[in-house]
């Protein structure tokens, strides 16, 4: 197809973290450049690697939002949501039962549950859903799922035959998996896994080693939560707990992947394709992507070089935006980018930089269209 003759410039920033939410940062670009270029054909498509802001991102994308309250990982009730288009819905962990849904910030390591997210699912299976994709990332508890599928009707046994209480700890006790009482809906869904992530879910690089310390736990609760999800593993489905991905959101990937057949996607791979991207870059002459930290860490899944392998396939030249970038030049373009653009560039302090985050966007929309004349 031939690119029209006014440049078909594509937005798809993530979010900067702590600073503003993808959408946010596609308005900020989208202003900046249409002021320098205003015969510009802007499309803006904010993405997301199946982390906090996912749901938001297909909601910007004219998906509907389905609102809804469910128990946060604590058990105290919340409002959520998740996108839905057709029988297709977004799942996100975060929103439901993420760090940012902990009461007063305050962690649970041992208590905290993902109950919650069993609910939302539900949910959409109740009103008609048969694809869901499940985005993993931010969680704030280590239950390797075991929450996730007792709200979806799984029983998990004591050896006196009793149900566990909600957390990881009390997943020492488990003798028994009962899932008789599996939401019947389950059999006729497919569950994609959307996650950045590739750890198993026990050992060095497993669930607890990796990720609990950021959830609250200290040296002792390592412990004890690494042999909850050992003997977790052992009465559900060994396995499973080997395989990528299955570390994934405190181990709710190795629940899924054991009980609800779920297969592992790259998130960002998963949000594109959903997106309908590769059409998009058809047309477009220049996509502009980005996040708030550029790192050595962003170039193993992360959604920038995500959006920026996609739109190398389409021979389409891609732009990375950032708030600052670890990485050196030679790394940059060796990740395919063209250019990097960085706030810290315009305003060295961090604080600044993120309080004044959307002004110095529209400042770099306007520089990089400057720089890309059509």
């Amino acid at each position: 197809m031939t690119r029209m003759s006014a440049p078909r410039v594509i937005l798809a920033p993530d979010k900067f973290k702590g600073s503003l939410s993808a959408p946010q940062v596609s308005a900020a670009l989208a202003a900046g450049f249409a002021r320098v270029a205003p015969e510009a054909v802007i499309r803006q498509v904010p993405v997301a690697d199946g982390g906090d802001g996912t749901v938001e991102a297909f909601v910007a994308a004219g998906w509907t939002c389905v609102e809804l309250t469910a128990p946060g990982p604590t058990g105290v009730p919340c409002r959520t949501a998740y996108a839905r288009h057709e029988a297709t819905a977004v799942v996100e962990l975060a929103a439901v039962v993420g760090l940012a849904k902990l009461p007063g910030g305050q962690h649970d390591p041992l208590g905290a549950s993902t109950y919650g997210l069993g609910v939302v699912v539900a949910h959409a299976m109740d009103n008609g859903v048969t694809d869901i994709v499940l985005g993993l990332g931010g969680s704030a508890s280590t239950d390797g799922g075991a929450g996730m599928l007792q709200a979806l009707g799984v029983r998990i046994l004591d050896p006196d035959g009793q149900e566990l209480p909600p957390g990881g700890a009390a997943l020492a006790r488990a003798t028994r998996v009962d899932r008789s009482g599996l939401h019947p809906a389950v059999a006729g869904t497919t569950f994609t896994l959307a996650c950045d992530v590739d750890n198993p879910l026990l050992g060095p690089t497993g669930a607890v080693e990796v990720y609990a310390a950021q959830k609250g736990a200290g040296p002792a609760d390592l412990e004890v939560l690494e042999s909850a999800l050992a003997t977790w593993a052992r009465v559900t489905g060994p396995d499973f707990a080997l395989r990528a991905g299955a570390g994934a959101a405190g181990g709710t990937g190795f629940g899924a992947l054991a009980v609800l057949d779920a297969q592992v996607r790259s998130g960002i791979e998963v949000v594109l394709e959903l997106l309908d991207f590769p059409a998009l870059l058809a047309t477009a002459a220049l996509v502009i992507t980005g996040e708030g930290s550029l790192d050595r860490q962003s170039l193993h899944g992360k959604a920038p070089v995500g959006v920026c392998a996609a739109a190398r396939e389409a021979d389409v030249p891609a732009i990375a935006v950032v708030g600052r970038t670890l990485l050196a030049p030679q790394e940059i373009r060796d990740a395919g980018f063209a250019r990097c653009y960085a706030l810290a560039d315009l305003e060295p302090d961090p604080g600044r930089s993120m309080a004044d985050a959307a002004a110095l966007l529209e400042r770099i929309g306007a520089r990089i269209a400057v720089d890309n004349p059509a």
